[in-house]
């Protein structure tokens, strides 16, 4: 250590002195002493960090001094690594030492020697998870120590894949909700001073648009960005296919192995036909964890698989869970998977079998009631016409411009949606603010929350307001006819094409489409109905890549807590409160008197009645009473 702290004062006499260390631990690391083992490797680390010795020299020998059976080396072996590779790559990527270090990697991590395979796949997903080896060569040896004949090592990549964090920052921009639009530019133009029942309506559905918009417009958070950097994605899919049809592992590992396949074939919108006959098998209500299961075959499915491969899945979900021989969980779990596996293959379902599974929109149970109307909240979205016509809700504009893809259809666009309205006036889009107001926004044109009177216009003039309101309301109804969609795609072509368009332009567009979800788009059109915030109501705008297992157990029942959860519940509501019981001591030292005390002011007379009973007790009725003292002055001795 003394060398190593002198070496840069002389380097010519100690030119050689790092490689003798690196060529004896090299020989006799194994069979060292500790100490001088431990030793050796602080000196070098020393020089080290004085830049006398190349990184790849000795970040390729702490790696094989990993086989060493000494947990305290090799503990010390691991932080080293990664500081020091963090240090190498924290101004630049230094794409040479991480080529040769990576290559390197590759054959630790297949190394018959358990300690040292499972400390370098250790090393690697800790440098990825510091964003310093978070590029697409390190998930690929990640992804082959999944096939790894250890199983702590194949668990550990398994873990990687299902559990890795987000590799990008979240955006603190608290300016990140101006482009959605507000309740007041989303309302059409109302300009009068009464408040009418349909006004009412219109201002809830768009207060709830917009926090989905809102929700929707947050910027996306991948926590499985890794699956996005496999090379061949289909081939690792395959081959854990044929690794997990014949493990021998846990239950726990097969589903793990199944969990990863299923989030690769949803990801990147695989074709894996084998993988759907293989999960009828597991599809009973009595299965072990048949809720992850069921997760798996959701994430499974998208557009791209054929819908007969999927149909085999949903007949054995109707058969065994949707059935009234059931329970009212087991059956709302079951509905909670078709409508998830719907929102991504829509074509899977056929019109039959929508038909009777709405029927249970009415049932006794909560639960079962709750998950039908969100199937059929779903397929308002995807394609309303496979709905009984009392079901399929009031048709909006929005609804009417929704073309429901067949299989392999892309819904491609020549114009951008929306352009439309930059053909119109401002005052077309954004309406006045005569008693619109938001939740959490202060309306400076209105005092304590009245009414204000709008002067209304010329061409108004001369109008009862019983005249005026119903006019509103008939410009509300949308009696005139649409305007011809050929002709608005023609114009909006035009304006995409022959203008540069501004965040104020793309506003109005958003504005204009979530008008289109608000205004009917004929008179005397079905019942509305008011949407639910519920998790269980799911659009198709809201289908992510992945599915929450939430989404498949959210049941509408009050469910039974265990006697720990009870416990913690009580223990929490006792917080910051008195205890019960008798209080000792008085409540006012200076005012108030004791029982003992008021007993002795008390006259003669008034407690003779008691002395004399005392005195009337047997002797054996005397020794229980001082018995029963003597234990009570024990206790409050204790």
């Amino acid at each position: 250590m003394f060398l190593a702290q002198v070496a840069t004062c002389y380097s010519k006499e100690l030119v050689g002195y790092p490689q003798k260390i690196i060529d004896v631990l090299e020989k006799f690391s194994s069979v060292m002493d500790p100490d001088i083992r431990l030793t050796m490797c602080r000196a070098l680390i020393l020089m080290r960090n004085k830049n006398l010795l190349e990184p790849t020299a000795l970040l390729s020998l702490f790696f094989k001094m990993l086989h060493c059976q000494d947990k305290n080396l090799r503990k010390f072996l691991e932080t080293h690594l990664i500081t020091d590779i963090k240090n190498l790559n924290s101004k630049h990527k230094n794409v040479k030492v991480n080529t040769v270090l990576q290559n390197f990697m590759f054959t630790m991590v297949k190394d018959s020697n358990l300690k040292a395979s499972k400390m370098s796949l250790n090393i690697m997903i800790e440098l990825y998870r510091k964003n310093v080896w978070n590029d697409a060569k390190t998930v690929n040896v990640i992804a082959s120590a999944c096939f790894s004949k250890i199983t702590k090592v194949m668990v550990t990549a398994l873990q990687f894949f299902l559990n890795s964090e987000s590799s990008g920052n979240k955006s603190d921009d608290s300016d990140s909700d101006d482009d959605v639009p507000t309740t007041k530019e989303v309302m059409m133009a109302n300009r009068v001073n009464k408040k009418t029942r349909k006004r009412g309506k219109n201002l809830a559905k768009v207060k709830t648009m917009i926090k989905k918009k809102k929700k929707k417009g947050e910027a996306p958070a991948f926590n499985f960005s890794a699956l996005h950097l496999i090379h061949d994605p289909q081939g690792l899919a395959e081959k854990l296919f044929k690794l997990v049809e014949s493990m021998n592992e846990r239950f726990e590992v097969k589903l793990m192995t199944l969990d990863l396949i299923s989030r690769l074939i949803g990801v990147h919108q695989l074709l894996l036909l084998n993988f759907y006959p293989f999960l009828q098998r597991f599809l009973q209500p009595h299965q072990r964890e048949v809720t992850r299961i069921l997760q798996f075959a959701a994430q499974a499915s998208h557009e791209l698989v054929p819908p007969d491969a999927i149909e085999g899945v949903i007949n054995c979900l109707v058969n065994n869970f949707i059935t009234e021989r059931n329970s009212g969980e087991v059956m709302a779990v079951g509905m909670n998977t078709v409508r998830e596996i719907c929102s991504r293959c829509p074509l899977v379902m056929s019109r039959d079998l929508l038909l009777d599974l709405t029927q249970y929109k009415k049932y006794k149970d909560k639960s079962v009631m709750m998950a039908a109307r969100s199937l059929i909240h779903l397929f308002r979205d995807v394609n309303p016409e496979m709905l009984h016509k009392k079901d399929k809700g009031k048709p909006t504009l929005a609804t009417v411009e929704k073309h429901f893809k067949q299989y392999g259809e892309l819904a491609s666009k020549d114009y951008i949606p929306g352009t439309e309205a930059l053909l119109r006036k401002d005052d077309d889009i954004e309406p006045d603010n005569d008693g619109w107001e938001e939740d959490g926004e202060d309306n400076d044109d209105s005092s304590d929350g009245e009414w204000v009177d709008v002067d209304q216009s010329d061409d108004d003039d001369g109008k009862s307001d019983i005249e005026d309101d119903k006019t509103i309301e008939d410009e509300n109804n949308t009696d005139a006819p649409p305007p011809d969609p050929l002709e608005q795609r023609k114009q909006a072509l035009e304006i995409a094409m022959t203008r540069v368009l501004t965040d104020e332009d793309f506003r109005k567009m958003e504005t204009l489409q979530m008008q289109k979800e608000i205004v009917g788009a004929k008179k005397g059109s079905a019942k509305k109905r008011k949407a639910t915030d519920s998790l269980a109501t799911v659009t198709a705008a809201q289908v992510g890549e992945l599915v929450e297992l939430g989404a498949i157990e959210n049941v509408f029942k009050k469910r039974k807590h265990d006697r720990s959860t009870r416990m913690e519940a009580v223990m929490k509501g006792r917080e910051d409160r008195e205890k019960f019981g008798r209080k000792k001591g008085r409540m006012n030292p200076h005012a108030s008197t004791t029982d003992k005390e008021k007993k002795k002011k008390k006259n003669f007379m008034m407690v003779r009645h008691k002395l004399k009973k005392t005195k009337k007790r047997s002797f054996k009725e005397q020794q229980a009473a001082l018995r029963k003292s003597l234990i009570k002055q024990k206790k409050l001795i204790k």
